[in-house]
């Protein structure tokens, strides 16, 4: 007989093994500790993993859409709602003196490099997504801005030359101060004359709007910098006032203007009379102050490009201690804001709760801000800086002096005279 099987004969007394059944995919996940999903289940896997991906997808897509399709805030000026396609944001607190650079002082003075730092602070007023704003509408530290509130009545380079200004103009008050405070004989001057606003001559009843701007407002702009009015150079608003004081309302004179982003031109004017006092003649323009200092020493004070004038009381500080024996600051770091005036008054700022939040973030504990601002403006400020800050209000450069003393900075000796 031929064997023809496959298989392999046993003993008479053993049984053949069944043969191998392979592993079911529902049994190897049991197996595992999974549990595949019944047919039921799989009918939701498809919408889940779609509205998962179109949240995710529309994450980028939010970061491209301007913040204004849904940001939109009051124009109290208009009564009417508008855009909001800017924020105002904490940017960074820095220290001032590493700004801060003395020629050869000489004989006439030494300087005290300080162990501690004041810090000024800076906001920025960046472009919105409607991701940021749907992140940021409810962040103490933010504030929406619209396209009149960031530019005002200004074009874009205006507010920029203005700003940048402000910020020189703030320069040259903290070292009349500073210098001053500690015993210098400085003094001050008129610089060149540059257009801040024009003058309105007749305003509606509400007293919101201008109805009537001065002739001139038809060719001069805000930023013009005057150089020469009928032939004669302008070095201060004084040698405006002198050029003027025969001509009368209606009369028309050539002037020579420097115009951002333009440069040179020549204007003729139509002059008109003083809204305050008809028998003064005017331009009708409001001149920006452009206040310099005579110093004893050169001096220089690295602003930037940063812009605005609320750095002036922290340059004011640094400049004391830096030349004065001893610690203004004990040595500790103390965050400053707030405009200075050639009086020694501490004057308001803006974006007070955003500075806030910058010192918060840059680890400093003492905030030093103007009484000025109000109380409103501080309390929010206190809740965009947070528990652990400390801000303390002054009113002038004294108030300010004293508190660094409080804190535990060394006295300075009394200004001369007192």
């Amino acid at each position: 007989m031929t064997d023809t099987q496959d298989t392999t004969l046993l003993a008479d007394d053993a049984a053949a093994p069944p043969p191998a059944r392979r592993e079911t995919a529902a049994e190897a996940a049991a197996r595992a500790g999974l549990r595949l999903s019944r047919p039921g289940h799989r009918v939701w896997t498809i919408p889940i993993v779609a509205i998962v991906l179109t949240l995710l997808a529309a994450i980028p897509v939010s970061g491209v859409i301007p913040a204004e399709v849904a940001a939109q805030k009051e124009n109290p000026r208009l009564g009417i709602d508008q855009d909001t396609p800017f924020a105002r944001t904490p940017a960074s607190a820095q220290p001032v003196d590493d700004r801060i650079v003395f020629g050869d002082l000489g004989d006439l003075a030494e300087q005290y490099p300080p162990q501690g730092d004041i810090y000024f602070v800076t906001v920025t007023e960046p472009t919105q997504s409607l991701l940021s704003w749907l992140l940021g509408r409810d962040e103490p530290a933010i504030q929406f801005l619209t396209n009149e509130e960031k530019y005002g009545i200004q074009s874009p380079e205006q507010r920029r030359t203005f700003a940048l200004e402000s910020m020189r103009t703030s320069e040259q008050v903290a070292q009349f101060i500073a210098l001053q405070r500690v015993g210098f004989d400085v003094e001050v001057q008129l610089g060149d004359v540059l257009v801040e606003s024009m003058v309105c001559l007749v305003g509606n009843e509400a007293g919101t709007e201008c109805e009537t701007w001065s002739p001139s407002d038809a060719v001069l702009d805000p930023g013009d910098r005057i150089i020469e009015v009928a032939g004669q150079p302008v070095e201060g608003v004084e040698d405006l006032g002198q050029i003027l004081a025969d001509r009368l309302p209606g009369d028309l004179v050539e002037m020579r203007i420097d115009r951002p982003e333009v440069g040179e031109l020549v204007v003729e004017v139509e002059l008109t009379a003083s809204p305050d006092d008809p028998n003064r003649t005017i331009v009708g323009f409001y001149p920006f102050d452009t206040r310099r200092v005579e110093l004893p020493f050169d001096l220089d004070i690295d602003t930037g490009s940063i812009g605005g004038p609320s750095a002036g009381l922290a340059f004011t500080l640094t400049l004391i201690d830096e030349l004065t024996p001893g610690e203004l600051t004990g040595g500790g770091r103390i965050a400053v804001t707030g405009t200075i005036e050639l009086d020694g008054t501490v004057g308001a700022i803006g974006g007070l709760r955003q500075k806030a939040s910058a010192v918060a973030q840059a680890g400093v504990d003492v905030f030093i801000v103007p009484e000025a601002q109000g109380e409103q403006d501080i309390t929010a400020a206190r809740r965009a800086g947070g528990d652990d800050l400390e801000i303390i209000t002054v009113a002038t450069i004294e108030d300010a002096l004293t508190v660094l003393e409080a804190l535990g900075g060394d006295p300075i000796p009394p200004a001369p005279g007192d």
